[in-house]
């Protein structure tokens, strides 16, 4: 039996957080707002948590401040990248290098789960989906940020443009974002209760498209797609690319725009006391009634 298609090489994803974690740069803002969001959603619960997992949690900060800000006891910072969880290690957080594909923790094992724009890098995401459900205790909370399909459209059009023109084809040179109108489906299919799905759609200004690259690598969310083209990007196809994407993507101030798709998850490990929604036809009153409308049968 053949397993999930690879689109993505696992040891480039590797290799590009470590890359990020030795240039130790700056996190932009509008992902902190993203991570902000993340974290409201959790204050909204009125339930406290004792024992997380946060995946994808490169240097430890995440893991930091859902113990000093959020009451939660014993909170694991793990990474597929061994550079960032020995970062993580220096803020004494306890940590380890694990990889998204393969959830290395026993079943019940928390009961909350933060996975931070790290599973749009798996080759497998519903499975990787139902370890981390089987990973929560029952009534335990799932919340995730995954890079959605509008993510970098401008990138992908300006080198879709400059390969064309000057290699007669194209490769893929950014990666394939998560829909958003697929994200609740899978948390449907991995067995998670009461799924909510939604989406900011972001557009962040940059002085130049260098700086853009840059920020990608300090990211550590450069190319890892497994079908990527390898060695060295000619100055020429650069060139084409950057001359593109300043002149069809400026912003006003003289600089370039990049969009940003940033799709939440959340969903629930089931467990018999959660609400149910109510059977079709076992509503009490008439909408009609509500409105003050006369009802007319179809």
């Amino acid at each position: 039996m053949s397993g999930p298609p690879r689109i993505f090489d696992r040891a480039a994803v590797a290799r590009n957080r470590s890359r990020a974690a030795a240039l130790g740069g700056s996190t932009p803002e509008f992902l902190h707002e993203a991570r902000d969001r993340l974290l409201d959603r959790l204050r909204d619960v009125t339930r406290s948590f004792s024992t997380a997992l946060v995946l994808g949690g490169r240097d430890g900060d995440l893991a930091q401040t859902l113990k000093d800000n959020h009451a939660v006891q014993d909170c694991v910072s793990a990474d597929v990248s061994y550079a960032f969880a020995e970062s993580a290690a220096e803020r004494d957080v306890l940590c380890t290098n694990a990889d998204e594909e393969w959830i290395p923790f026993r079943d019940q094992a928390f009961d909350l789960i933060f996975a931070e724009l790290c599973l749009h890098w798996t080759n497998d995401l519903p499975g990787s989906l139902i370890q981390l459900r089987r990973t929560l205790k029952p009534d335990g909370l799932f919340l995730a940020t995954v890079f959605g399909g509008q993510t970098l459209k401008e990138l992908r059009a300006s080198w879709t443009e400059a390969e064309s023109a000057r290699l007669g084809g194209v490769s893929p040179r950014v990666s394939p974002f998560l829909d958003v109108r697929d994200a609740g489906d899978l948390l449907v299919r991995a067995g998670f209760a009461l799924p909510v799905t939604d989406l900011d759609l972001v557009e962040v200004e940059f002085d130049s498209v260098a700086e853009l690259a840059h920020t990608l690598r300090s990211l550590g969310e450069t190319n890892a797609v497994a079908g990527r083209a390898r060695g060295l990007t000619s100055r020429r196809l650069w060139q084409t690319m950057e001359d593109h994407y300043q002149t069809h993507f400026a912003s006003q101030s003289g600089g370039v725009t990049a969009t940003f798709e940033i799709v939440t998850m959340t969903g629930w490990a089931p467990d018999p006391r959660q609400q149910k929604p109510l059977a079709p036809g076992s509503a009490a009153s008439r909408l009609a009634d509500a409105l003050g409308s006369d009802e007319t049968p179809v």
